[in-house]
């Protein structure tokens, strides 16, 4: 496989989406977070402290998925500037970590989404019981 200073570069705008969206994720959980402990100091209730615990989870989670998708960005970087200085066998090492910070990072957002579906179906489990 020859390594060009174009494949690295191509990582450029899909880990910028995928920070974007990590970033909005991360917000909005940030919010319910707020939201949520506004609500237990109002008037306490049991039931909060579990949901706000799981979205502690879920934000330590996309905490992990930003730090490995940035050091993947930040990897690809230098694998361009060993490219550029001609040292094509590190930076092919190089970009392998950077792919592999990827893979860590999608898988993370799997855990967190997979996190985030049973908390829905617990509490649309808790309607359904209501009926």
């Amino acid at each position: 496989m020859e390594l060009t200073l174009t494949t690295p570069g191509l990582l450029f705008p899909t880990v910028s989406l995928l920070l974007l969206a990590y970033t909005n994720r991360f917000l909005a959980i940030a919010a319910l977070i707020r939201n949520m402990y506004a609500q237990y100091k109002a008037s306490p209730d049991p039931l909060l402290l579990p949901q706000i615990e799981n979205l502690k989870i879920r934000v330590r989670l996309i905490r992990d998925m930003q730090v490995l998708g940035v050091t993947s960005l930040f990897l690809c970087v230098v694998c361009m500037l060993l490219l550029f200085a001609g040292l094509s066998r590190p930076a092919e090492y190089v970009f392998g970590g950077s792919l592999l910070l990827m893979l860590g990072s999608l898988a993370l957002s799997i855990w967190e989404i997979q996190i985030s579906i049973r908390a829905l179906q617990i509490q649309l489990g808790d309607l359904e019981h209501k009926k």
